[in-house]
């Protein structure tokens, strides 16, 4: 049923291409202010939605127009505590789910769509062409004909993934610097408050304290328990306090690795998890959620990353020192602890130092 109702969305949207072409583009910049709504579109995983709210709060800033955001139900929760964003809504599965976003574009007097997807969504190019916006901006892709303006899309394996939806910025005709960005994710104070009293409770020290993420989204990207625990071990030589994430499917693997007063609460919240992340002062990660969470408070982070059958660059952390291993293989069953603590080591060590020199 799946793939029946992949094809006829694909056959649709080439109907839409065929009679977008006739569309003629504007080469001057859309007219957007204050008084403009704007719905921004973001679908797929937490990762995708991340790296899509620097964008969102520059707007905001810059701007001041109202915001709205459809979201995916994989990552709607990214952007529902964001105050930049005055309205979210979720895309649902089917027919009947294009014809509601339609109608609320149209109920909400909504006038700039905005398609954050660095590349072709079958989706997303459907919405876009059946809507009814005075500008629709994109990256320019094979798609580009939905759209009434477009930017390039910059290299993929030279630019990160958040300076390719940044020049989306070049259509709203404002300038930003570099500092300025950083991922826009706010957890709920509950939370906050919540992870900072199991931290308080469980190293009453306050030392420099790692966290250990071993959970990916696939099990691809789980680097083992044995090397973990020559991890935890090796951490052991050091004035360090180690507290390891996990999400349920890996909960197991995480008690063989480290006692339980070591795991951070097992939570499907993500909310409550990231929260977790931003009291840390290292992260260890093979997740990108985790690496961009962190990076909004520069956390220093040491990735794992599989690059297998791609050229993009890594989603490393953005604005923030940053050390990694990167395989080429689909997984990273032949990532070796001593590879791994040849170049974690002396990046533990300098932020270790730092740290120390700050408090003299």
């Amino acid at each position: 049923m799946k793939k029946i109702e992949q094809f006829f969305k694909k056959l649709l949207l080439l109907g839409l291409l065929l009679f977008s072409k006739q569309r003629t583009h504007n080469k001057d910049l859309p007219t957007i202010n204050k008084d403009s709504k704007i719905i921004f579109i973001r679908l797929n995983r937490i990762g995708d939605a991340l790296v899509s709210t620097p964008l969102i709060d520059l707007v905001k800033k810059k701007i001041g127009s109202k915001i709205y955001v459809l979201a995916d139900r994989k990552n709607y929760f990214v952007f529902s505590n964001n105050p930049n964003i005055d309205e979210m809504i979720v895309f649902q599965k089917g027919i009947k789910a294009f014809n509601y976003v339609k109608k609320f574009i149209k109920k909400n007097d909504i006038n700039v769509l905005v398609d954050l997807h660095d590349d072709v969504s079958t989706t997303v190019s459907i919405v876009t062409a059946i809507v009814d916006c005075n500008y629709k901006l994109g990256l320019k892709k094979s798609n580009y004909q939905i759209y009434t303006h477009t930017v390039n899309r910059i290299d993929s394996s030279k630019n990160h993934v958040i300076d390719r939806i940044l020049e989306l910025s070049k259509l709203f005709g404002f300038n930003y610097s570099k500092d300025e960005i950083k991922i826009g994710y706010y957890p709920r104070e509950e939370n906050i408050l919540f992870a900072k009293e199991f931290i308080k409770n469980n190293f009453p020290e306050k030392r420099f304290l790692v966290g250990i993420n071993i959970s990916a989204g696939s099990d691809a990207r789980f680097w083992g328990v044995d090397s973990f625990k020559k991890l935890l071990s090796e951490l052991g030589n050091y004035p360090v306090d180690v507290l390891l994430f996990t999400d349920s499917k890996d909960f197991d693997k995480a008690k063989l690795i480290a006692e339980n007063n070591l795991i951070y609460p097992v939570t499907k919240d993500f909310d409550k998890f990231a929260a977790g992340i931003l009291e840390l002062d290292m992260l260890f990660s093979p997740d990108t959620s985790a690496i961009h969470i962190a990076s909004i408070k520069r956390i220093p982070v040491f990735g794992l990353y599989v690059k297998y059958k791609t050229n993009d660059m890594i989603w490393s952390p953005y604005n923030t020192d940053f050390n990694c291993i990167i395989t080429e293989e689909s997984n990273l069953v032949n990532v070796s602890f001593e590879e791994v603590n040849k170049k974690f080591i002396p990046f533990l060590e300098k932020h270790l130092n730092a740290k120390r020199n700050s408090e003299l």
